[in-house]
């Protein structure tokens, strides 16, 4: 699929590799020695002249009111220069939670300042299983990823007759949990027989940090994608929504699938920066007194990780207009990311030392992706279950006899027989 792309759409790439090309330091993955993981000025200017933590929210927020697409768009040029910023954690995965469930006073209070980019956020699930309170490798009824109402995970419970809520657990492998001003908790609540999954909200921009809330930044293997541990000891916070009928899995399911729609684009384009640099590399640099391109067998790996990557980014913006296939873009953008990684490293003697320079930061994010967002083989069983393709095959001997008259009688009728076909 060769996805053509609108006036503004281009614009928003030109305009947003154009600023990214001229940041200092000038290599992708300079993540700067500072205690927010990113650089604050850079994010300022983002904001304010490309709007782009507010890309996809209203304009009655504040927001450029536009879609998945152009959201893809500016996450493949962040991924393109390993970009260190809180565009992730705000823009992708809080904000459209909080204008799923939040209330007319919390949108109202809250989206401005994070289309501004004067406030950033972020999403703390327990157990470091974003994927699967994300809906993308796990089922999400009942919440066991969340600690399932027994002891672990996170805990809430109503902090007397005022409305309020009280959390208590730990949640690790929080994305920009350090920094974020505004944390989003997933958290259990009712107890073992009644147990249900919410989510709170807890300020943390204040002149004094919440009491009994502690965030550690954690040691991670790609310095861009700075995670903290985010511990919580009887813990004041705000339940977002009205009241606790808000069905907080389903907007985590639908927030799943946006997100991995940009998560796929920005694999892809870190995939595909990857490989421009690898052919760079071997175009110039010489083997046994000839240039290492001239080699055939090094022109056919490169010809194959291009088809990969141009296949991953078609997915990508194919996922962008049906968010259903997000998880699959996804799944592929990842294992391009890693091939393309992998090469680069390859080009250069796979000594895994320093001078391999920037295709080691590559190879970090691909490696870090998987374990954050993946792995790969789970997005893809999941995306394979919901679509019902190996239903019958996983189920008894004669739940398999009688699994095509279930599922529409005879072959060419219904999904299984759609499959066979």
């Amino acid at each position: 699929m060769d996805t053509a792309f609108t006036a503004e759409q281009d614009e928003i790439r030109r305009t947003l590799r154009e600023l990214l090309a001229a940041r200092d330091p000038g290599h992708p993955g300079g993540a700067p020695a500072t205690p927010d993981g990113y650089d604050t000025a850079l994010w300022h200017r983002l904001a304010q002249e490309l709007g782009l933590p507010g890309l996809a929210l209203p304009k009655e927020y504040g927001g450029g009111g536009r879609g998945p697409a152009e959201l893809a768009v500016a996450l493949e040029e962040t991924g393109r220069a390993l970009l260190p910023s809180p565009l992730l954690a705000t823009a992708v995965l809080a904000a459209p939670l909080i204008l799923a469930l939040g209330t007319a006073e919390q949108r109202a209070a809250l989206l401005p300042p994070l289309a501004a980019g004067e406030l950033t956020a972020a999403l703390a699930v327990p157990g470091g299983s974003l994927p699967t309170a994300l809906g993308l490798t796990g089922d999400l009824t009942g919440g066991a990823w969340a600690g399932g109402g027994r002891a672990g995970g996170v805990q809430a419970r109503p902090a007397g007759g005022d409305g309020g809520w009280r959390l208590y657990g730990e949640a690790a492998q929080v994305l920009d949990g350090h920094s974020a001003g505004l944390l989003l908790i997933a958290a259990h609540t009712g107890g073992f027989p009644r147990s249900r999954t919410l989510l709170f909200l807890v300020r943390t921009d204040g002149p004094e940090p919440p009491a009994g809330l502690v965030r550690t930044r954690q040691t991670s293997l790609d310095a861009t994608r700075p995670l903290a541990r985010v511990q919580l000891r009887d813990t004041e916070a705000e339940l977002l929504g009205a009241d606790d009928t808000v069905d907080a899995l389903a907007a985590l399911a639908a927030t799943g699938r946006t997100a991995a729609v940009a998560l796929a684009a920005e694999a892809a384009g870190a995939a595909a920066s990857a490989l421009e640099r690898t052919v760079d590399d071997v175009g110039e640099r010489e083997r046994s007194g000839r240039v290492a391109g001239a080699f055939q067998a090094a022109r056919l790996r490169l010809a194959d990780v291009y088809v990969r990557v141009r296949t991953a980014r078609s997915a990508a913006y194919y996922a962008a207009s049906d968010p259903e296939t997000g998880g699959l873009a996804l799944a592929q953008a990842l294992e391009a990311l890693r091939l393309a990684a992998a090469e680069g490293v390859q080009s250069h003697g796979g000594t895994g030392c320093a001078s391999e320079g920037e295709a080691r930061l590559y190879f970090n994010r691909a490696a870090s992706d998987e374990l954050l967002l993946g792995p790969v083989q789970l997005l893809r069983d999941h995306a394979a279950q919901r679509a019902g393709l190996f239903g019958a095959e996983r189920q008894g001997g004669a739940e398999r006899q009688g699994g095509a008259e279930r599922q529409g009688g005879a072959a060419g009728h219904g999904p299984a027989g759609r499959v066979a076909v």
